[in-house]
């Protein structure tokens, strides 16, 4: 029975690592330390593409389940749909804003949609993975990441791409059962992360 046990903790463990190692902030391109000395810096959100769990595609998701909840009541898909596009204002930008504040508040570094500020932040969505809980079953919601960073008076001057995937989003004590919710969480910790690298830069 222990070594049941232990093989269970193990299998646990390698898979904690593995998720770990997922959510790491890695560079793509160019060099983000040119910001570290800024006290400033402005932010835009991009869902402009970006997969849902099987879909490649944002849209094919949001029609599916549009027609699902429509079917079972008139009007529903639709309020859905409002729900799925507002969180995006409503909760998960304020939640990145939160985390990435607090983070960076030793640095005295101030992120926010500031148009003066010398360089910009562009957070692009790439996958969003909107998890369930059932109450006795729950998958945490995971949400992708590409991190822009370019001269705001000159977008095509980009510094640094960094991309981050798979960022877990789960409520402490199971009460996620809403989509919003979970995935507002992966904002937050993607902004509490984003924060620690940029406080690190040397």
């Amino acid at each position: 029975m222990k070594w049941k046990l232990s093989l269970v903790m193990v299998v646990f463990l390698i898979a904690g690592i593995g998720s770990v190692n997922a959510q790491k902030i890695i560079l793509e391109s160019g060099d983000g330390s040119v910001i570290k000395e800024e006290k400033k810096l402005n932010i835009e959100f991009d869902y402009s593409e970006f997969g849902v769990g099987k879909f490649p595609k944002e849209e094919d998701y949001v029609k599916q389940k549009v027609d699902e909840y429509n079917a079972k009541e008139p009007g529903k898909g639709d309020k859905w749909h409002q729900s799925w596009i507002g969180d995006r204002k409503s909760r998960f930008e304020p939640k990145f804003l939160e985390l990435i504040n607090k983070g960076l508040e030793k640095k005295g570094m101030v992120v926010s949609a500031n148009p003066e500020a010398k360089y910009t932040l562009k957070v692009k969505t790439t996958f969003v993975e909107p998890g369930f809980n059932v109450g006795v079953m729950k998958r945490p919601a995971a949400v992708s990441f590409k991190y822009i960073f370019y001269e705001t008076a000159n977008p095509s001057n980009v510094v640094a791409v960094y991309f981050q995937n798979t960022v877990p989003g789960s409520q402490f004590g199971g009460y996620d059962f809403d989509v919003g919710t979970r995935v507002a969480e992966s904002y937050a910790k993607g902004g509490k992360m984003l924060a620690a690298m940029i406080s690190k830069m040397k």
